[in-house]
């Protein structure tokens, strides 16, 4: 598996984390964060620190989401930032979506270390 698909690999991981249920989301996140982390949601909400992010985690899970216009790009060999729309719904409605997410290695693994959406 090339790097690209490694790291969009992980980042459906996420979503079907995400799809499952909160302890499971959380558990997902918590194995790949990096030790410093920065969250950049819509309405100005900023997470910088780890147990925030993986807190933030435990919402009410998506029923079904799609990813597309999935792109890698490669900053050095251990450094790579992931791009891509989704749209997620579930009872409560759909959200559509730009993401971003950069991945660096540490400790042998890729790790998320910066993740930002903006609604469309």
């Amino acid at each position: 598996m090339t790097p690209a698909e490694e790291l969009l690999e992980i980042e459906h991981q996420g979503w079907r984390a995400l799809s499952t249920d909160g302890d499971t989301a959380a558990a997902h996140y918590d194995r790949i964060l990096a030790d410093d982390v920065l969250v950049l949601l819509p309405g100005g909400l900023v997470i910088d620190d780890r147990r925030g992010v993986v807190d933030s985690m435990r919402g009410e899970p998506w029923d079904s989401y799609e990813l597309s216009d999935e792109r890698v790009l490669p900053l050095d060999p251990d450094a790579a930032v992931v791009a891509y729309q989704a749209t997620a719904r579930r009872a409560d409605g759909t959200y559509t979506g730009l993401f971003n997410s950069t991945y660096v290695r540490e400790r042998g693994s890729w790790r998320l270390a910066l993740h930002q959406q903006t609604p469309i």
